[in-house]
């Protein structure tokens, strides 16, 4: 077969770098935009944060190449008429019309961003003493083995037996266990060092004295043990706790009450109040210190409730409001091809862009936000139980984009609400069919598996298929199987682990 060249018509789609940012800054949680904000604030002279009480409405809104602050919407939703609206705009005046020379609105679609535009975005701080705050940027959680080598340094101790502290407490897991037998501890010496069971065997001791109580066991059993006796000598029922720990753990582990009742030799009220006081322990103290960085979350939508109705808007305070410099842009010459002058266009469409982005970003969030909430005013009024099922394409089809979009707009973006802050994909769940019909969310079912097992009798705690039944009896049809998958979702143990003494 003999090659050849053939010239083919076609149409395909491509993403432009001004779509690339879009999308991508649309997909951003609150605090990496903010960050993206600042990056783009340092690394470009035409932007700047438009301050409160600031007024630039004094120009012509046509004039070409007129940018507008990229702030929240500030208007409010009616969800008994669901409406839009969009984000108040103010304009920068420029002088003698400098820059209304039309600007390429889009760049080749074969063409990268960093092809066209410099980007040298910086992530150093700002040398602002009241933002940059070197102990919460720089600053991380303190892990369980610092924390019980800051009580080693304050113990006197030989070196000998401070060698085999930090050797022990290495091996001391984030649950607060010691993983190693202590003749694997002993066996990891150096011969010379001539270091006995013994000797391992009395630092143990000293380290279980350390906070937090119970650390360094070796078994679950010998964990309460150490916490029961840094209790107080008169605690009520002391020494039944100490008796039930050390002898009668497996027992109690397989709610084989009436075997401990006989062997203790306690009623039923008396073996209550020892379990009671073994429940308060922490069977894993270790985890008492936070070795991670901690999370913030900052809502991205508020909703509330003003005269009988759900408004929505966006978290004003969460984003800052940008505008294009009126005194650098109006240093943009037309008919100059100078390095200067292009890299001032440069920035100029940049910046420009940038500020697009946000406002779509914005107008996104707010179509959504607001399709949500009017869906789910149930949710609002009621709580869990009046939960509908609600999927992407549902809004999707209601605001008019593919659910792609939306799947980027309700992912890390959070909602304020007077019950709490919720991620958008909160509000998205599967239904079930019920008799009459309809369909209930899964969420919903949840709420109801939860509502049944609080109220239930605790020593009959209902099981899956009881549980499935109480919901086909409030006409949901839902498997065993699935009760018990929305169970275990919820955290609650099996009915046989729920069973207790009243």
């Amino acid at each position: 077969m003999k090659p050849s060249l053939v010239l083919k018509m076609g149409q395909q789609l491509t993403m432009t770098p001004q779509l690339q940012q879009a999308i991508r800054l649309l997909q951003l949680s609150t605090l990496d935009l903010q960050q993206e904000i600042q990056e783009a604030l340092e690394s470009n002279p035409m932007l700047e944060r438009q301050e409160d009480g600031d007024d630039f409405d004094n120009s012509d809104p046509m004039a070409d190449g007129a940018e507008t602050a990229a702030s929240p919407n500030q208007e409010e939703a009616n969800f008994q008429e669901p409406t839009y609206q969009e984000p108040s705009q103010t304009v920068d005046n420029l002088e003698d019309g400098e820059w209304n020379e039309r600007i390429p609105n889009e760049l080749p679609v074969d063409t990268a961003w960093e092809d066209v535009y410099q980007t040298s975005a910086s992530s150093l701080p700002s040398n602002d003493d009241d933002e940059w705050d070197f102990t919460t940027r720089t600053s991380t959680g303190e892990s369980l083995q610092s924390h019980l080598l800051w009580q080693l340094n304050l113990s006197p101790m030989s070196d000998k037996d401070r060698l085999i502290a930090a050797t022990l407490i290495d091996c001391i897991n984030q649950q607060g266990y010691l993983e190693e037998t202590l003749d694997e501890v002993v066996s990891a010496f150096d011969p010379e060092l001539d270091i006995e069971l013994d000797e391992v065997e009395a630092v143990l001791h000293r380290i279980q004295q350390f906070e937090p109580a119970g650390i360094a066991a070796r078994t679950l059993s010998e964990c309460l043990l150490l916490q029961l006796r840094q209790l107080p000598a008169k605690t009520p029922w002391l020494a039944e706790a100490q008796r039930l720990a050390n002898d009668y753990l497996d027992l109690l582990g397989s709610r084989d009450y009436s075997q401990l009742m006989r062997r203790m030799k306690l009623k039923e009220d008396e073996l209550r109040q020892v379990i009671e006081l073994i429940q308060s322990l922490n069977p894993r103290p270790g985890s008492q210190i936070e070795s991670g960085e901690p999370e913030y979350v900052v809502p991205d939508v508020i909703v509330r409730k003003h005269n009988d109705r759900w408004l929505v808007e966006l978290n004003q305070e969460a984003m800052p409001r940008l505008r294009v410099n009126p005194q650098y842009a109006g240093f943009v010459r037309r008919a100059d091809s100078s390095a200067d002058n292009t890299f001032m266009r440069n920035q100029l469409q940049e910046a420009r862009w940038f500020i697009k982005s946000l406002q779509s970003r914005n107008e996104t969030l707010m179509k959504v936000a607001t399709q949500i909430v009017e869906h789910q005013r149930g949710f609002l009024d009621y709580g869990d139980e009046a939960m509908k099922p609600l999927v992407l394409h549902d809004i999707a089809e209601a605001v008019g984009m593919h659910e792609s979009t939306i799947s980027r707009v309700t992912t890390q973006k959070f909602m304020h609400t007077p019950r709490g802050i919720y991620e958008l994909k909160y509000f998205f769940s599967s239904h079930v069919s019920t008799s009459e019909g309809g369909e209930c969310s899964s969420t919903a079912i949840r709420a109801i598996i939860k509502k049944l097992v609080a109220a239930e009798n605790a020593k009959k705690p209902l099981s899956d298929s009881k549980i499935a039944g109480l919901l086909e009896a409030q006409g949901i049809q839902v498997a065993r199987r699935t009760v018990a998958k929305y169970r275990e979702s919820l955290g609650i143990a099996p009915s046989s682990e729920r069973k207790r003494l009243m």
